[in-house]
């Protein structure tokens, strides 16, 4: 028998690429689950984060950004992966950047027409406006594109307003029992955290020089007594990229694995020795059945 007192519903987080929608997650958790940089479309899976909060538990749906640039199959990949989520949430939290609304944030709202759940409009960065008085046009000039249950800015690295956005949602979150144990923080496997925690690192290291068509492998993760084994591969599509990512004697792989094996090692609380290869496999970025043998799955 349902308990009518709990409520459990899912939030889906979507926008363009780089409006802040994993630092959204991350700080509503608390924790750091998606991963994060300030290069567009680091985000490529659908990341579940779970918050339960007395009797309410936010079941959140972190995607990747959605845009209108065609072309590779792992474009395709994480459009279909953002928008696929539309029409099977509770609420949608429409995540845009202050002052910076483009023709991909409008091709966005188009894809609203279709939904019949409420869609907040959340107001990212508003820690970079010059004055709070800018805030109200803004609101007003937003508010014309869509029929949104909310609008609320925020700045999701500070936290400004972010406790605010949460109990707007509270009230839209349906009755329901709880689908995840209360402690229970992401439906993702360890194994898949440590992969995204090197491919942050990978992007965060490389700058301007990432090559997008880098993927993470886990090809061995074991847990001993008081230390995990994690051996993972880094594909690139040619030897050049392969050449950048090593570095010089092997200087910017080291780089990564340390700030890597640092960060997992932080996340799970033991010890952990980490081994890193750099493999070449052309055009795997373009291949459906080389993207599902990566873990690109629908």
């Amino acid at each position: 028998m349902t308990d009518l007192n709990q409520r459990c519903g899912y939030v889906a987080i979507v926008g363009r690429p780089n409006v802040g929608k994993s630092t959204l997650l991350n700080h509503i958790l608390g924790m750091k689950l998606s991963i994060t940089s300030r290069k567009p479309q680091t985000t490529r899976h659908q990341i579940l984060g779970v918050k339960t909060t007395d009797n309410i538990q936010t079941i959140y749906v972190d995607t990747p950004g959605i845009h209108q640039r065609r072309g590779t199959a792992i474009n395709k990949y994480m459009n279909r992966a953002a928008t696929s989520v539309l029409n099977d949430v509770d609420v949608i939290l429409f995540v845009v950047q202050a002052k910076n609304w483009t023709e991909e944030d409008r091709a966005i709202v188009e894809k609203f027409k279709t939904v019949s759940c409420p869609v907040v409009l959340v107001i990212n960065k508003i820690d970079k406006l010059a004055s709070k008085k800018e805030l109200l046009p803004l609101i007003d000039e937003l508010s014309v594109h869509y029929d949104f249950s909310e609008i609320i800015p925020v700045s999701a690295l500070s936290g400004i307003n972010v406790e605010t956005l949460e109990q707007k949602l509270a009230p839209l979150i349906p009755e329901g029992e709880h689908v995840y144990p209360d402690d229970q923080v992401t439906d993702r496997s360890m194994r898949f955290l440590a992969s995204e925690i090197i491919r942050e690192k990978l992007i965060r290291e490389l700058g301007q020089e990432l090559p997008y068509t880098s993927t993470v492998s886990i090809d061995k993760y074991e847990e001993d007594e008081d230390i995990v084994h994690i051996h993972a591969t880094i594909y690139v599509e040619s030897a050049g990229q392969k050449a950048i990512i090593i570095g010089k004697k092997g200087s910017r792989l080291k780089s990564i694995g340390t700030k890597a094996r640092e960060d997992i090692s932080k996340m799970i609380e033991t010890k952990v020795y980490l081994n890193l290869w750099v493999k070449v496999r052309e055009g795997w970025s373009n291949d459906e059945r080389a993207l599902r043998g990566l873990g690109y799955g629908e």
